[in-house]
C-alpha cells in the first residue's frame, strides 16, 4: 500500500487563532457600549489578549482538560476565552445566561467546572448559585462593578484586566492532539436535564471552514458580521472561528440586545451579515413599524434555531430589501447542518425563492443525513416521505458528556427528534420536533405549519400549537396565541383564515389568547409550559364548532 505524502498538521483552535492573528491582524472585534462609542481591538490585539490569558490561567494552576467556563455575553473578553482556553488545552465550557438556578449550578458540577469567568453586570445571576458550586477554584471578573456576592464561594475573586495586565504576550501554544476536547455546551434541556456535548479541535476547524464556505454562511474579509446569536449558545453558530478564518470583522453586541440597539449598530457600523434565531428578527421588524431603521448595509441575514415564518422573511424583503436565509442545526451538530440557498435558475424575489428559502435547508458538505421510519427503516429520499431524520459527520457528536443516552443515536446516527422529508437533491423540509407532532385519529399535523400560518395572519405576533388529549381523536391542536398590540381577532376568525391553507380536518377547534408564548433559553417557543399549564387547567380556552 503506497503511503500519503502529506504533514500531519493537526487541526486545531491554536491554528485557527495563528491564522486570523497573522493574515488578518487588521480586521476587527467592535463590542457595542449602548451609549458612547464601540469598544474596538484588532485580530492581533485579540491574539496577544488570548495568549495573555492562558499565561493567567497557567498561573492560577489551569492545566490540560480543565474545564473554564464563562458566563458572559457577546464581547471581546468572551472572544479572547474562545481562543485561550482550547489552544491552551483547558475545555471551554459556555454557560447559558438564561438558565433557571437548579440548571445552572447543575451543568457547572457536572461539567466539573475549575474556573468561571463572569462579566460583572452578570454577577447578581451566578451568584444565585455561588454557594453551590464546591468545585470552582476561581472567579474572574470581567469589568469593575461589584463582584462581592462571588465571594461567599470562598474561592479568590479576581478581576479579567488585572490578570491580563501582569502578563505578557507570547505564551506557546502547546501541541495539541487534534481529536481532544476543546470547548463544550449543554443542550437547553427542554426536556430533562441539559446534556453536555464536547466539540473536539478537529471538529470545531472543520466546522468554522464549512461556516465560511460560499454554499454556507459565506463570509468573507469584507464582512461585517453582527453576532446575534449567543456565544454560550453552540458557540455563536461557529461565526467566531469563521471570523478568524475568513477576516471578517465581528461585531459584538454585548448585553445591548433590543431591537433598538441592534439596529442602531447595524446603521452604524455597516454591518453586511446578521445571524439570529426567528423571535429577534420579529422583534427587529416590530421595532421597526414604528421607528426608522436603516438595515441598507446588510447584504444576508441568517436565521436558525426554529423555523421561520414565511410572513417574516417576505416582510423583510419587502421593506428592506433584505434577503434572509433559514439553516438549521441543533447543538449536538455544532451547529451547521443545512442552509437553504436556492438551486440554480430560481429568480430570486420570486414566489418560488421564498419556497426554497422556507425550506430547513440542504445538507451540508462534511454532514450525513437519512431519514428512517418508527422501525429504523431507512426511508427515500423523495419528498414525500416522512421520518425521523438523522445525521452523522465529523462535527456531529456521537456521545454526552458522562451520559451515554443510548436511545439518542442508531448505529453510529444521532436522532435528531426531528420529523420531515428529504428531496433528491438534498433538501430538507422539517415538519415537526417527534415531542411536538400531533396524532389525530391516526393522521399527522404539523404543529409547525400551523404555527406558521397563524403568524402570517396581521393581526398575530405569535403562535404555537400544541397537542392536547381528546376523546374522540386521541389528539387534536390546541392554538396558543398572542395579538400584535391595537389588533382583534376571534378564533373563529383565525380558524377562517386557517381553513384556506390546510386541510379542514387539521384546523384547530381549540384556542386560547396569551400574552406571550414561553420561550427558551435560546428564544424557541416552549411548549413545555404550555402543556403544563392545559394540564393544571390553567389556560382560559375557547372552544369552536368544527
Amino acid at each position: 500500500m503506497i503511503p500519503s505524502t502529506m504533514q500531519d498538521f493537526p487541526l486545531s483552535v491554536a491554528a485557527i487563532l495563528r491564522h486570523g492573528a497573522r493574515v488578518y491582524g487588521g480586521s476587527e472585534c467592535v463590542t457595542w457600549t449602548g451609549g458612547g462609542p464601540p469598544r474596538r481591538a484588532t485580530f492581533a490585539e485579540i491574539a496577544r489578549n488570548a495568549e495573555r490569558l492562558a499565561s493567567a490561567l497557567a498561573r492560577l494552576g489551569v492545566r490540560r482538560g480543565d474545564r473554564v467556563a464563562t458566563f458572559c455575553w457577546n464581547n471581546q473578553e468572551h472572544l479572547e476565552a474562545y481562543f485561550a482556553v482550547p489552544a491552551m488545552g483547558a475545555v471551554l465550557h459556555t454557560l447559558n445566561i438564561r438558565l433557571f438556578p437548579e440548571q445552572l449550578s447543575h451543568i457547572i458540577n457536572h461539567a466539573d467546572d475549575q474556573v468561571v469567568i463572569v462579566d460583572d453586570n452578570l454577577v447578581p445571576l451566578l451568584a444565585r448559585v455561588v454557594n453551590e458550586l464546591p468545585a470552582v477554584e476561581a472567579f474572574i471578573v470581567v469589568g469593575d462593578g461589584d463582584a462581592s456576592p462571588l465571594e461567599a464561594n470562598g474561592a479568590p475573586v479576581l478581576r479579567y484586566h488585572d490578570l491580563l495586565a501582569a502578563e505578557e504576550p507570547g505564551y506557546a501554544w502547546p501541541d495539541m492532539d487534534e481529536r481532544s476536547a476543546a470547548s463544550m455546551c449543554y443542550t437547553s434541556g427542554t426536556t430533562g436535564d441539559p446534556k453536555g456535548v464536547v466539540y473536539s479541535h478537529r471538529s470545531t476547524f472543520l466546522h468554522a471552514m464549512a461556516v465560511q464556505s460560499a454554499s454556507m454562511v459565506g463570509i468573507t474579509e469584507a464582512d461585517r458580521v453582527l453576532t446575534i446569536v449567543p456565544m454560550f449558545h453552540v458557540n455563536a453558530w461557529g461565526l467566531p472561528y469563521g471570523a478568524f478564518l475568513s477576516g471578517a470583522t465581528l461585531h459584538m453586541p454585548g448585553p445591548f440586545m433590543q431591537p433598538e440597539h441592534l439596529t442602531k449598530f447595524i446603521a452604524q457600523e455597516k454591518s453586511t451579515l446578521a445571524s439570529a434565531v426567528p423571535t429577534i428578527w420579529n422583534g427587529i421588524l416590530a421595532y421597526g413599524e414604528q421607528h426608522e431603521i436603516d438595515l441598507s448595509s446588510l447584504r444576508s441575514g441568517t436565521s436558525g434555531g426554529a423555523a421561520a415564518p414565511r410572513v417574516l422573511l417576505e416582510r423583510f424583503e419587502e421593506r428592506y430589501g433584505l434577503r434572509i436565509i433559514q439553516g438549521w442545526g441543533m447543538t449536538e451538530t455544532s451547529p451547521l447542518g443545512g442552509m437553504a440557498f436556492p438551486p440554480p435558475g430560481v429568480e430570486p424575489g420570486t414566489s418560488e425563492d421564498m419556497d426554497w428559502r422556507l425550506k430547513s435547508g440542504r445538507v451540508a458538505a462534511g454532514v450525513e443525513m437519512r431519514i428512517v421510519d418508527d422501525s429504523g427503516a431507512e426511508l427515500p429520499w423523495d419528498g414525500e416521505a416522512v421520518g425521523e431524520i438523522e445525521v452523522r459527520g465529523p462535527w456531529i457528536t456521537g456521545s454526552y458528556h458522562r451520559d451515554p443516552a443510548p436511545q439518542k443515536f442508531d448505529d453510529g446516527w444521532l436522532r435528531t427528534g426531528d420529523i420531515g422529508t428529504i428531496d433528491d437533491r438534498g433538501f430538507f423540509q422539517i415538519t415537526d420536533r417527534a415531542k411536538d407532532v400531533i396524532k389525530s385519529g391516526g393522521e399527522w399535523i404539523s404543529s409547525v405549519e400551523l404555527e406558521n400560518h397563524l403568524m402570517a395572519h396581521p393581526a398575530v405576533a405569535e403562535a404555537a400549537v400544541i397537542g392536547i388529549p381528546d376523546p374522540r381523536w386521541d389528539e387534536r391542536p390546541l392554538a396558543c396565541v398572542v395579538l400584535r398590540p391595537d389588533t382583534t381577532a376571534t378564533s373563529d376568525e383565525l380558524a377562517a383564515f386557517l381553513a384556506g391553507k390546510v386541510a379542514r380536518w387539521q384546523v384547530p377547534e381549540y384556542w386560547t389568547f396569551m400574552d406571550e408564548i414561553p420561550k427558551t433559553t435560546v428564544g424557541k417557543f416552549d411548549k413545555k409550559p404550555l402543556r403544563a399549564h392545559h394540564k393544571d387547567a390553567t389556560l382560559k380556552i375557547e372552544h369552536i364548532e368544527r
